[in-house]
């Protein structure tokens, strides 16, 4: 276990491979381990980094640390510690809310973003997610897919006031406007199955800028890195091959996969 200390409190992360630096956050559902395929996939190119958040696996429990600043605020202080410059980030549920924040702040130190079932819009975000506790979040969206063990697994070390408190800020921020005045290259991800947070509608859509992208999995829910491994790892790998500053929506449309362009 690779830890850092920030505020005088434990963050633990784990790292894979060697190459440039490419980060995975976790959503409200597990911790960094549900990350292990898709970073074993891409360590072969990539130096690719998991974080706990604040009150999510084995990272400190600090009730005062839950908002999205704060947790943003958490990957100031990982990359400053370990001296690491310019990043690639691959968010998830509250952890693409939480990439977003970070790279609307640090806009030059985040070469590109994947933003996987974010809410762009308050209405998007199933009540159930806001009141359930963490056994009813894990059976309503891990099912019994075998690859969703480790995110299953994980899931009671969470402090629930940590999901709560994310959640409740969320009503208080405009994620859509946020990403209106992105200028990092960003590619959403979303499982047209997913009963928590509701793809887009073409009409969210079109208010995207021209560097940004949204990919829609026919056959996934809330974990598509989980649900389709495969597909999603191809997908990862296409965006960041990309040039640096080229838009997502250069990427070359694919049969196995349905995408919404603007």
């Amino acid at each position: 276990m690779s830890i850092v200390t920030l505020d005088g409190d434990i963050i633990h992360y784990e790292v894979l491979g060697r190459g440039r630096p490419l980060f995975f956050l976790h959503g409200w559902v597990g911790s960094w381990r549900y990350w292990i395929p898709t970073m074993q996939a891409a360590s072969i190119q990539y130096r690719t980094y998991a974080v706990d958040l604040w009150g999510f696996g084995d990272t400190a429990k600090r009730t005062d640390k839950y908002t999205i600043d704060q947790q943003g605020a958490l990957m100031d202080g990982f990359l400053d510690a370990m001296g690491i410059g310019k990043i690639a980030i691959v968010g998830h549920g509250l952890g693409a809310a939480v990439a977003l924040n970070f790279v609307m702040r640090n806009p030059t130190m985040v070469d590109r973003v994947m933003l996987t079932g974010l809410p762009l819009i308050k209405t998007a975000v199933n009540a159930r997610l806001r009141t359930a506790g963490m056994g009813e979040l894990v059976d309503w969206l891990l099912g019994k897919v075998p690859a969703a063990d480790s995110a299953r697994n994980e899931a009671p070390k969470a402090d629930m006031n940590a999901v709560k408190a994310s959640l409740q800020d969320l009503e208080q921020i405009d994620l859509l406007d946020l990403v209106t005045r992105l200028s990092t290259p960003c590619l959403f991800v979303h499982g047209q199955d997913d009963p928590a947070v509701e793809a887009p509608a073409q009409e969210v859509m079109d208010r995207l800028p021209a560097h940004a992208h949204d990919v829609i999995f026919d056959g996934s829910g809330h974990f598509p890195m989980l649900d389709e491994p495969s597909k999603y790892n191809r997908l990862l790998f296409d965006f960041l091959s990309l040039n640096s500053g080229e838009s997502p929506t250069q990427l070359s449309l694919k049969e196995e996969w349905k995408r919404r362009i603007r």
